[in-house]
């Protein structure tokens, strides 16, 4: 009997909860795409590992997302894009693969009095790819880097009202608002699903930054150069390679997704 092909679809990884954001944009922007989503818990947070390390997992979440019918890989984490993006595209040319990065030049041209905070992990902020985001679009502002350590591993455990997160926070927040910035970049997909306390932790008048719907909106024309159909009901279907219940339970809660139930995998 011939193996069955899988049906195409956009696949989408992060190192754990962070890149769900990009998967909902994606959803809310074209629910007729089929999603493949893999989380990879079991070896989060990436923020704290080696570049050899964030790109070995990202070249077998991205193998396992292909086999399973991915023509479009989007890289839903800034970590992973700033260590391992340019070895995925050489493994793979031909495969359109859409990266998450830190938007400092709409910062720039955001920003009204030149200043400009980021907040990312401490992998994001020292990469070579981040350094040659800023020595392309800063010069017309200062842009102040806030590593952010531990942060994304306290959002993945999914209390957002713990006293550990916001006393982490405060204090990352603290030297950009003496900085003061009037523009923040959230240059991790998690701190999206923490914005409330963000925005708290700066105030009304400090403008927040996140990617979301720009990688979606270029996944998708990605998707749409294909020329493939569009799906009626189209699924979403969750993995993990940590624990699938706790996952499960965070995606239904943090999306509003009642219907969530994520899978066990082996990549």
């Amino acid at each position: 009997m011939r193996a069955s092909i899988p049906a195409a679809c956009i696949g989408v990884f992060d190192s754990g909860v962070g890149g769900l954001t990009v998967l909902r944009e994606l959803h809310r922007q074209a629910p007729t795409v089929p999603l493949h989503y893999v989380a990879d818990t079991a070896h989060a947070p990436y923020g704290e590992r080696t570049t050899d390390e964030i790109v070995q997992r990202c070249l077998r979440l991205s193998e396992h997302l292909i086999a399973q019918g991915a023509v479009v890989l989007v890289v839903a984490c800034n970590t992973a894009t700033a260590h391992a993006v340019q070895a995925l595209r050489e493994r793979w040319p031909s495969l359109p693969i859409v990266g998450t990065e830190p938007g400092i030049k709409p910062a720039v041209a955001a920003t009204r009095n030149g200043r400009i905070g980021v907040l990312a992990t401490p992998a994001t902020i020292a990469s070579a790819r981040y350094q040659l985001l800023l020595s392309r679009h800063s010069a017309m502002a200062q842009v102040i880097s806030q590593p952010c350590p531990g942060l994304a591993d306290l959002i993945e455990r999914g209390d957002f009202e713990s006293p550990a997160l916001r006393a982490l926070l405060d204090g990352f927040c603290a030297p950009l608002r003496a900085a003061g910035v009037d523009t923040v970049l959230m240059g991790c997909t998690h701190y999206p699903l923490i914005q409330p306390l963000i925005q708290a932790a700066f105030g009304p008048d400090v403008r927040l930054l996140n990617i979301e719907t720009a990688v979606a909106r270029q996944a998708l024309n990605r998707w749409t150069e294909l020329g493939l159909a569009a799906v009626e009901s189209a699924p979403i279907i969750l993995e993990t390679t940590g624990n699938a219940a706790d996952f499960s339970t965070f995606a239904r809660r943090a999306l509003a997704w009642p219907q969530a139930q994520a899978t066990l995998v082996a990549a």
